[in-house]
């Protein structure tokens, strides 16, 4: 056999669909097309949101960054409320937690500016601060979740009785 030919894989990448059957090419499209459509649209109003948070209370170089850290806590605290109202209380349309939870919320966190932050923290000898900021960021994120999801728990436990 020669090096150069490609070699088949021994299953498909997924056994469920065999894209050689234009109908399941086209079920595949189908059902992916507007699941990324909504997401690329959620993701665009949250980008926008927050790149508006940050034209609103800018931070100055080598200042703690409040806005970036702000931007993250209340997007997971809004986060942990819509999945708890989405999987213990509503029925919603199947783009909704696509559109909303990964689109908007996802495009309004802004993890990638919380690390090019730390990053020009640490390179302007400000390395506590960016260390702060790291440490700063993934507890209040996680407690901002963890604490929003909880409330919503009780407060829908408390409207029941």
């Amino acid at each position: 056999m020669d090096s150069a030919e490609p070699v088949a894989p021994s299953e498909p990448v997924d056994p469920d669909i065999d894209l050689s059957v234009p109908a399941q090419r086209r079920e595949l499209a189908d059902g992916h097309a507007p699941v990324l459509a909504a997401v690329a649209i959620g993701g665009a109003l949250g980008a926008a949101a927050r790149y508006g948070a940050s034209l609103l209370w800018p931070t100055a170089a080598g200042a703690f960054p409040w806005t970036t850290l702000l931007v993250n806590v209340t997007g997971c605290a809004v986060i942990g409320v819509f999945m708890v109202l989405i999987t213990d209380v509503w029925t919603v349309h199947r783009l909704v937690r696509p559109f909303f939870g990964t689109g908007v919320l996802g495009g309004f966190t802004t993890f990638s500016t919380y690390a090019v932050d730390v990053q020009h923290l640490i390179d302007s000898d400000e390395a506590g601060t960016g260390l702060a900021h790291l440490a700063a960021t993934v507890v209040a994120a996680l407690a901002a979740v963890w604490c929003s999801a909880s409330l919503t728990r009780r407060l829908i436990a408390r409207r029941q009785k």
